[in-house]
């Protein structure tokens, strides 16, 4: 499908568009479309690609597709959601939503105990009316819900007033253009680590670009992508060529991937003009699969001409039941099937196939050959009725039926006899192929991100990869799975994210699945299911959770992470009310399942930061874009592009100390001296030297405001809290600072303020700055590098001696006094 309908806003009585395509060999031509999922009227309406609705009355509201199928299959589009006013009816309430934002630590909390304040934010959805053309195909630009006013407020916070914009009024508007939707990630080998040097990376069949020296890529997604596949292309051929389906938010910003590559199994000879058979599976130990047999006079030149020569073979083979392969695998494990839904398969093994010429190295194809399956490698029976061939299209990183794998009977040895399941495929333009079957039984899986581990409604994170895999377990042994049998990723929204997962309703232990969540490639952890399960901590009440089983990867061995968690994937019953309500709901629930409101049942992910806070004067969900708003004041100044600034900060005594970034105009005429956020850091123990920590503090880069007309210095002050005393000021950000005035009042020796260079500088000054076009990948990999003290690493590890812009050393205070950071928050004017 290349053309997927759009959303649209439509007042009664108006007109309205819906229009999809699709491409395939032979070209196809019949559509269908469907409003909730029933077939509409093609006599009444006289669709076909397009579908037009004139004079559109209340009860047509709802979400519509289209079908489009040829005589080789079908495939189903996206859904597009209409929406339909009365006459009159407003699109976009005046009345802001409620959003909270956390006051810093020295406000007072109101009556209720909270220390939360409403801020208000307005639904970025389209309005109806503006320019558009009713007939179009295209999303509608034009106007869309936004902020019509904000309004400044003061609160009362430790002896000064703090000040805080919220929404006070929505309304339609000119839409903002839509951020650039971006994927970035790093390609390594799968067994070593190494990364794919400067590999091809194609889209379809359209060379788009190419891996670094260190295999990271980015990908732009093009405009009315729902399925992004990617494949990766090893110009050595050492690696196999990997397809992945990659997730991505369509909402913009950047989603972070580590793709795993196989390595190429070394070629064995073969003599063409005989009869050989390849066994499938063999490396870890276990009996093989099955085997690959080629008949004598199997090898083809491309012109179609019998080669019987010497041939180099070389059969990789993906084994599920080494939990290790699950990343490397290719695609998502999908075809489509005869009504065009894209449905799963579970997976016996891959192999991609690569046969050559002795001599010239000149790629070979195959006629017909023989592919056999021990039957005794099945443990579902119901799955030996339904195994088939597949092949992958490298294009829509769809699987594609080669054809059904059939009982046959075979020999192992003089004593043992074993059945195989037969079938056969001739190796073309293809090279990768899988021993699969379609399963029915199928649910999706509720799961969260927040921010803490407080869990608040209003701290879920967006843009969070929450990875599932299916693992088949040995009866009686739930943690122990003998095979994998599917993956899937989805990207985190304002709501969750639903992950498709087998299920069973007869035995719970059938299926279970392994759940991780990364941002930016950092995991979050999840919820400790020892030494006692905490139904609240999980979110998943008694009895259901404890016929999930539950279990985090530690629980048995706390040496192991944190960040991965395992549960039965138990169908719910819909005779039982404990099981109606999540976190586990059947396949064609769908809709309920991510409309589901946050008291539902559902399963956690949180990220762990230790002491950290954040503070901006104009509200902004960093994990949200659509929530930016045009501001003086706005920390990030450029909605399309986030640029993250840290500082390194050493701490020479023998406690850990918070540690605040203050940030205010500096030089521009209209923010100078008001605040635009706070940032309170703890700094984090160096463990190769003592009594020394580290915090790799955020501030306000310097640069142009929202309206990009004038540049600001930001006046950054660093103030540990804690009777500190500034020791040391790194020589080159010193010298630069004194080479572009103005410079900023040091005389208090309890911190350092600076006016922000406007240069992104770098470790040498204890400066890092990263751009991105998403805000939190960007602080993730500035945070790497200034932890690591350079300029292009990563590490999660202080370093406290590399690359640091300033130190203080802070001693134990004599009981009573107080410190210049609390003098600041009681007594600000006189501190």
């Amino acid at each position: 499908m290349v053309l997927h309908p759009k959303a649209k806003v439509r007042v009664a009585g108006e007109e309205v568009t819906f229009c999809c395509k699709a491409s395939g060999t032979p070209v196809p031509k019949k559509y269908y479309w469907y409003h909730n999922g029933t077939l509409l009227d093609r006599k009444e309406l006289g669709y076909n690609s397009r579908l037009r609705l004139r004079g559109v009355r209340l009860e047509q509201a709802g979400s519509y597709h289209c079908k489009a199928s040829s005589e080789a299959g079908a495939i189903k589009s996206a859904p597009a959601e209409l929406s339909v006013l009365a006459q009159g009816q407003q699109s976009c309430k005046p009345e802001p939503q409620p959003s909270l934002v956390e006051l810093p630590s020295e406000c007072p909390r109101d009556t209720s105990g909270s220390r939360y304040y409403n801020v208000g934010r307005c639904p970025h959805t389209p309005c109806a009316g503006g320019s558009r053309q009713q007939s179009g195909c295209g999303a509608e630009s034009g106007v869309c819900c936004g902020v019509r006013r904000m309004e400044t407020r003061e609160i009362p916070c430790g002896g000064s007033l703090l000040p805080i914009r919220v929404v006070a009024e929505c309304g339609c508007g000119p839409c903002r253009a839509q951020p650039r939707v971006l994927v970035q990630g790093r390609v390594t080998a799968a067994d070593t680590g190494e990364p794919l040097r400067f590999g091809t990376i194609f889209l379809g069949g359209r060379k788009v670009g190419f891996t670094g020296y260190k295999g990271s890529f980015t990908i732009e997604v093009p405009p009315d992508t729902q399925r992004l596949v990617a494949r990766f292309v090893d110009r050595q051929q050492k690696l196999v060529d990997t397809v992945k389906v990659l997730p991505f938010d369509p909402r913009g910003g950047t989603v972070y991937q580590e793709i795993k590559m196989l390595r190429k199994k070394e070629p064995v000879e073969l003599d063409g003009g005989q009869s050989n058979a390849i066994p499938l599976g063999e490396e870890s130990g276990r009996d093989p699969v099955g085997e690959l047999v080629l008949p004598a006079g199997a090898f083809l030149r491309p012109s179609g001409e019998v080669f019987e020569g010497k041939v180099k073979a070389s059969v990789t083979f993906l084994d599920p039941r080494d939990m290790e392969t699950a990343g490397a695998a290719s695609s998502d494990l999908s075809f489509a099937d005869a009504e065009g839904e894209i449905v799963p398969l579970r997976t016996y093994g891959m192999f991609a196939v690569d046969f050559r010429e002795g001599e010239s190295g000149a790629a070979l194809l195959t006629g017909p050959v023989e592919v056999r399956m021990d039957a005794g490698q099945v443990w579902m029976p119901e799955h030996l009725q339904k195994m088939k061939l597949w092949s992958l299209n490298p294009e829509t990183g769809l699987w594609e039926e080669e054809g059904v794998l059939r009982p046959a009977g075979g020999k192992r040895g003089k004593r043992e006899e074993r059945t195989f399941l037969v079938g056969n495929l001739e190796i073309r333009e293809r090279r990768l192929f899988n021993l699969d079957v379609p399963e029915e039984r199928r649910c999706f899986v509720k799961v969260r991100a927040y921010s803490n581990e407080k869990f608040n409604p209003y701290e879920q994170l967006e843009g969070v990869v929450i990875s599932l895999i299916n693992l088949e377990p040995q009866p009686g042994f739930p943690a122990n799975p003998r095979a994998w049998g599917r993956f899937d990723s989805v990207v985190t929204g304002p709501n969750g994210a639903c992950l498709p997962a087998f299920c069973d309703s007869q035995r719970p232990d059938a299926y279970s699945a392994y759940v991780t969540a990364t941002l930016g490639g950092e995991e979050l952890e999840a919820v400790a299911s020892s030494p006692k399960l905490n139904p609240n901590a999980i979110g998943v009440s008694q009895p259901y959770l404890g016929k999930l089983g539950y279990r985090r990867l530690d629980h048995d061995d706390p040496s192991l992470k944190k960040t991965a968690f395992q549960i039965n994937v138990a169908k719910p019953d819909p005779n039982n009310v404990d099981e109606t309500n999540g976190p586990v709901y059947p396949y064609r629930s769908l809709r309920e399942c991510e409309e589901a409101p946050v008291s539902a049942n559902h399963l956690r992910f949180y990220r762990v930061e230790v002491d950290k806070y954040e503070y901006n004067v104009v509200p902004f969900k960093e994990s949200d874009l659509s929530s930016w708003t045009g501001d003086y004041l706005s920390w990030w100044p450029n909605p399309q592009e986030f640029r993250a600034c840290f500082i390194k900060v050493r701490i020479e005594g023998p406690q850990e100390h918070m540690v605040r970034s203050r940030n205010v105009g500096g030089s521009h005429p209209r923010t100078r001296g008001q605040l635009y956020g706070l940032r309170d850091t703890r700094s984090v123990r160096d463990l190769q030297l003592e009594s020394t920590s580290g915090a790799c503090v955020e501030f306000k880069c310097s640069g142009m405001l929202f309206d990009q007309s004038l540049v600001d210095r930001t006046l950054v002050s660093i103030i540990p809290q804690g009777s500190c005393q500034r020791t040391a000021i790194n020589s080159l950000l010193r010298d630069y600072l004194s080479r572009h005035p103005p410079l900023a009042d040091n005389n208090h020796t309890a911190a350092f303020s600076m006016l922000a260079p406007v240069d992104p500088l770098g470790h040498n000054y204890g400066i890092y700055t990263v751009t991105d076009q998403n805000p939190r990948l960007a602080k993730e990999i500035a945070i790497g590098r200034c932890f690591d003290g350079t300029s292009d690493g990563f590490s999660r590890e202080m370093r406290a001696d590399t690359g640091t812009a300033v130190t203080f050393t802070c001693r134990e205070r004599p009981e009573g006094r107080e410190s210049f950071f609390q003098r600041l928050l009681t007594a600000p004017a006189q501190a």
